[in-house]
């Protein structure tokens, strides 16, 4: 089972973004598995997923698409992800963390619970980038400084110059990190997902 932890701060756009990185995943999966994607929210009262949610045997489960179920955390994350792969045996695991969150720390707890690795993908909303780097600087840096690759969010709603600069800003807290320019008004290149996956193998 490959984990890949979903980070960004409330508002970034991870739930649109989320949709279509798992639908791609369960397209180009090679399981045999029922189960190809997983997605468990650490979220409460999120619209747009959770709504959809029904009561399972201790997780609260939703089909989403073809191969790509939902659960909602229900309790400590590491016994949820032990059970998530006992009971449904998936591909992929795609945690999607809540936007306080620091997805680093996730990471570590399941590399020194149960010895599981993940891929961390956090997202930036650019449009409010520069609203959030004073008063939320430690969250925002806590974010991306783990990060294994950047997201660049909302790309639509700034120009060239405040998109350059917040690249920079995340290259400071983490060097060489590879971001990615998106918007979730469209269908993202399905080359980003590509190297997703790769990432997560």
């Amino acid at each position: 089972m490959k984990i890949l932890i979903l980070g960004g701060f409330l508002g970034s756009g991870k739930t649109t973004l989320l949709l279509q990185m798992a639908r791609d995943m369960a397209e180009h999966s090679t399981s045999e598995s029922e189960h190809k994607v997983i997605i468990l929210e650490n979220e409460v009262g999120q619209d747009g997923i959770d709504d959809k949610l029904l009561g399972s045997s201790g997780f609260q489960v939703s089909s989403l698409f073809n191969g790509c179920i939902c659960c909602t955390l229900s309790g400590e994350i590491i016994g949820a992800v032990v059970d998530i792969e006992k009971k449904y045996n998936p591909e992929w695991l795609i945690i999607e963390t809540t936007g306080l969150a620091y997805p680093g720390l996730i990471r570590r707890n399941l590399q020194e619970a149960i010895g599981k690795d993940a891929f961390i993908c956090t997202i930036v909303d650019v449009s409010r980038w520069k609203r959030f780097l004073i008063p939320m600087h430690e969250l925002l840096k806590g974010q991306v400084e783990c990060a294994d690759l950047v997201l660049l969010n909302k790309a639509d709603l700034v120009d060239a110059e405040v998109m350059d600069k917040v690249e920079s800003d995340v290259h400071q807290f983490r060097e060489g990190v590879p971001c990615i320019r998106t918007s979730g008004l469209a269908a993202v290149d399905p080359d980003i997902w590509q190297k997703i996956r790769e990432g997560c193998a």
